[in-house]
């Protein structure tokens, strides 16, 4: 215990008095979670909702890719992303390997499975007949879709919350195509790693530890509470 307490005692007055290393670390996590989760969304919402709505053939073998693809391990991922951005590789020419807008792609695409799996469990989650009798009325695809969203929000935010905790707190990834440089591409987590492993300045690691679990509940907590505030299914149909 006296140990612990001698950490918290150093790494405190760094998180107290803002410490530059330490504030840069949050504010270049936050911006990858928040530009990796909002990609993810981009791409992964329409492919979830064309996954949960569509009725086409192979809809449920692509679901169940998508659902193993919340499985992909990360420093698989972030090792074929790097062979594609190094020179040799089918997207050499743009030149961003070891870069922080490589952390971008390869932190989207390990966020995109929990968007892609998650929203069309959501939606197929809604009473039997809603989808159906929305349908049955005159609604098109597009007003399909805002209903499904709707009345699915809260399972649909479940997976937004995974998405940006694994954008967070992901390391091996972040590591392989960023190169973890320092002020540059270098995250909570991955700085974390670095401290314990190559250096001693122990109470820096506490206190990018402490950070980084804050943040964590901060955002996963204010995005639970939003979801909770959504409420209950709300029917908004009448029958003719």
């Amino acid at each position: 215990m006296s140990y612990l307490w001698e950490q918290l005692h150093g790494a405190i007055p760094l998180i107290a008095h803002g410490d530059p290393y330490v504030m840069g670390l949050l504010w270049v996590t936050v911006r990858v979670a928040i530009v990796s989760t909002a990609a993810a969304l981009l791409v992964g919402l329409p492919i979830g909702l064309a996954l949960g709505l569509g009725r086409f053939r192979g809809r449920r073998a692509l679901q169940i890719l998508a659902n193993a693809s919340l499985a992909l391990p990360p420093v698989v991922v972030g090792i074929g992303v790097l062979l594609l951005l190094l020179p040799r590789g089918a997207l050499g020419s743009l030149q961003i390997e070891f870069s922080l807008t490589a952390v971008y792609i390869v932190q989207a695409i390990l966020a995109l499975p929990y968007i892609v799996a998650l929203t069309p469990a959501a939606i197929q989650g809604l009473p039997p007949g809603l989808l159906a009798q929305a349908r049955a009325l005159g609604a098109g695809p597009v007003q399909l879709s805002a209903l499904a969203l709707r009345e699915a929000r809260i399972g649909v935010l479940a997976g937004v919350i995974a998405a940006l905790a694994a954008t967070i707190s992901e390391v091996g990834a972040v590591v392989i195509v960023g190169g973890n440089f320092q002020g540059h591409d270098e995250t909570l987590a991955s700085a974390l790693l670095e401290q314990f492993n190559y250096t001693a300045h122990e109470p820096y690691a506490s206190a990018i530890g402490l950070v980084l679990l804050a943040l964590i509940v901060l955002l996963a907590g204010a995005l639970t509470v939003i979801q909770q505030r959504t409420g209950g299914i709300q029917l908004r149909f009448r029958t003719v």
